[in-house]
């Protein structure tokens, strides 16, 4: 069973989307298949935190933010990048680029370039044969996306799967996979809260795939923090 933590800074215009929010949405879809289950956290409030106990019981934590990174207590973000070290996956989407966490795991400030557009975006594939893009589209062909464009400040990727073009011309390095410790991070450009990017069947499959593939290494065995090492071939790639 893989445990799935699905945090969302919720916005009303994510909503008119997605109906039930965001992070209500990712939890139902991504846990459709069996061996995943979900939980939606509403960072609701001003309060932005995550509980120890919560993470330890997170095998893979997805993190979609927008607009609040500040709020997010520099605490959190290394509480997660400690248990990304220790073994659990962590997944960051669209706009959470500059989040706090993903800076304490890849060491930079994730600035990009962007403008507000309705281009369409196609994800063309650099490492086709990557277990993220298992029976994916390639291209993967979104309609309607935010357009991103280089320069990422990010670190050279440990893999690059995916370079997005948009019909303004602009590329992105839009899927990237990071090693940290014994925990795996995975950045995915697409998902403006404007448009229904995670309701694209293609997309959907690709965050499947991503979820099994950064899923925890290691398993607490005691609440006193003892590991086990898990074997590669228990997991499901």
């Amino acid at each position: 069973m893989i445990r799935v933590t699905v945090w969302v800074e919720e916005q009303n215009v994510a909503k008119e989307a997605y109906g039930k929010g965001l992070a209500q949405y990712l939890a139902e879809a991504l846990a459709v298949e069996d061996e995943v289950v979900c939980t939606a956290v509403y960072p609701e409030g001003g309060d932005m935190r995550l509980s120890e106990e919560l993470l330890r019981n997170t095998d893979v934590l997805v993190w979609w933010a927008h607009c609040y990174h500040d709020q997010v207590p520099d605490s959190l973000a290394l509480a997660i990048r400690q248990e990304v070290n220790a073994g659990m996956g962590a997944i960051f989407l669209h706009s959470a680029h500059p989040s706090k966490p993903f800076q304490a795991l890849v060491g930079t400030g994730g600035a990009l370039h962007w403008r507000e557009s309705s281009d369409k975006e196609l994800l063309w594939a650099v490492k086709p044969e990557h277990p993220i893009l298992k029976g994916v589209a390639n291209p993967l062909y979104l309609a309607e996306e935010e357009t991103y464009f280089e320069p990422f400040d990010i670190p050279t990727p440990d893999e690059l799967l995916q370079i997005g073009w948009f019909e303004g011309g602009e590329v992105f390095r839009s899927s990237v996979c990071y090693y940290r410790g014994k925990g795996r991070v995975f950045y995915f450009q697409p998902g403006h809260e404007t448009f229904a990017t995670y309701r694209n069947e293609e997309v959907l499959k690709l965050l499947k795939n991503a979820v099994k593939w950064a899923a925890r290494r290691v398993e607490y065995q005691k609440p006193d923090s003892v590991w086990q090492e898990k074997r590669s071939t228990e997991i499901y790639f």
